[in-house]
């Protein structure tokens, strides 16, 4: 027979995990949301009248790149520190001042949120 204490404490339990699943989104929303992001902003790269990345950039999956820009591969394993690579999207002639890429974020391309999406997208490549 339970005890009215036990039964405190299993009530509580429940409380305890039901409120948290509503408070917290599970790992598949998580990643449904993540994957939403990262799709903005491989549409973002690849939109001509935005990011324009192909132009000048081998993707994978992209149509007709350029080659006027390193291919953009293993990206995580060149930028581990996410900063550096979202600053070498802001203004690349920061680190290279006779770069042809255009400096999306000091130039207002690119809105803060865009590029945080496009080194989401870059990310997964």
């Amino acid at each position: 027979m339970r005890t009215t204490a036990n039964l405190a404490a299993t009530a509580a339990s429940l409380a305890l995990l039901i409120g948290s699943s509503v408070i917290t989104p599970s790992s598949a929303q998580a990643d449904e949301q993540a994957n939403k992001l990262i799709q903005e902003g491989k549409e973002i790269a690849f939109d001509r009248k935005m990011g324009n990345c192909l132009a000048c950039h081998l993707i994978d999956d992209g149509v007709s790149p350029g080659n006027i820009g390193p291919p953009l591969v293993a990206m995580k394993a060149r930028y581990p520190n996410r900063e550096k690579l979202y600053s070498q999207i802001y203004d690349p002639m920061v680190a290279n001042p006779g770069t042809r890429m255009p400096p999306f974020g000091k130039h207002a391309i690119l809105s803060e949120d865009q590029l945080n999406k496009v080194v989401d997208y870059l990310y997964t490549l």
